[in-house]
């Protein structure tokens, strides 16, 4: 016996085909990132954008090393050797911010397939190399009328040291695979792996005794410097990264177009792989699986296998 609904209950009717609004692929929060990613979008973006921010690295840089090496005077206790910290300073800090940028990078190709974020890897590894060496080199100077010594096994700069070779090591295994999507998915990994230095170059000074003085401008309380050193060292600081920039998008760039290039160099040559078949086939009649022929071409229409005794098997 059937038994009607109990009253106050009601049945929803869900359309299940393909097309209907419950089954509609809801938006993708990241759809805005996956705009700036298109390598299109990003050569266009980049044509226009390049020049102004190459010509602000310029004048900035510019302006920040004159007020630095020229105007800012000497510390009472370094003397004229404290100008080496417009260098150093800004290359350390481009060498722990650039390594926060490739982890970044290195997580979205890994999360969302990103090829532009690949290239972008693939050369930032390349300009923070160069950075954390200038970081390494110019300390060593700095360090030798300071400690004595040109270099010395403490917290700061053994992890430094460290963060040099995590740079090398990413922009050599990316380049170590014949399949370049195989070499940046190792590339992303390592780079996450290596992530966890970068908390240690930055508390080694708190968490270990070391002869390297103790953070100056990135306290709490106030900069532990005077403003005539500060202002140029920060004016300094973004001159350095506007170049850093620079550097890595137009290297990123160049390598998308060579990219461009050697695809669009890679399908032309399988059209012309693929015309030279049909040709191929239809001058010299090459059927799979059978002995080769040889076609007559007589009049339109009219093939060899048409014309009565006009077909030789190949070596007759």
């Amino acid at each position: 016996m059937l038994q009607g609904r109990p009253k106050g209950t009601y049945t929803r009717v869900v359309d299940t085909t393909p097309n209907s609004a419950a089954f509609a692929p809801r938006a993708d929060a990241s759809r805005s990132l996956h705009r700036f990613a298109n390598p299109g979008r990003f050569l266009r973006l980049t044509d226009r954008w390049l020049p102004w921010l190459a010509g602000s690295a310029l004048l900035v840089l510019g302006a920040g090393a004159a007020w630095g090496l020229l105007f800012a005077p000497p510390d009472w206790q370094q003397g004229e050797t404290v100008r080496i910290m417009f260098v150093h300073v800004p290359m350390a800090w481009l060498a722990m911010g650039g390594y926060v940028g490739l982890a970044v990078l290195s997580l979205m190709s890994l999360i969302w397939r990103h090829p532009l974020a690949d290239l972008t890897a693939r050369e930032l590894s390349l300009a923070g190399a160069a950075v954390t060496f200038l970081c390494l080199l110019t300390g060593s100077l700095w360090g030798k009328p300071m400690w004595g010594t040109w270099w010395v096994w403490d917290a700061r700069l053994t992890s430094v040291l460290v963060l040099f070779f995590l740079w090398l090591g990413h922009a050599a295994l990316v380049r170590a695979f014949d399949d370049p999507e195989r070499g940046a998915r190792m590339g992303a990994i390592l780079a996450l792996v290596g992530a966890v230095n970068v908390p240690i170059v930055k508390f080694s000074v708190d968490w270990w005794n070391t002869l390297h003085q103790p953070a100056s401008v990135t306290r709490l309380d106030a900069p532990g410097m005077h403003v005539d050193i500060l202002y140029p060292l920060l004016v300094c600081t973004l001159g350095f990264a506007l170049a850093f920039a620079a550097i890595v998008l137009a290297a990123t760039r160049a390598s998308v177009m060579e990219r461009r290039v050697r695809a669009l160099q890679m399908a032309k040559a399988r059209r012309a792989e693929g015309a030279l078949g049909v040709s191929a086939e239809g001058a010299l009649g090459v059927f799979a699986g059978g002995a080769p022929t040889i076609r007559v071409e007589g009049a339109p229409g009219v093939s060899a296998e048409g014309a009565p005794g006009a077909r030789a098997e190949a070596g007759a």
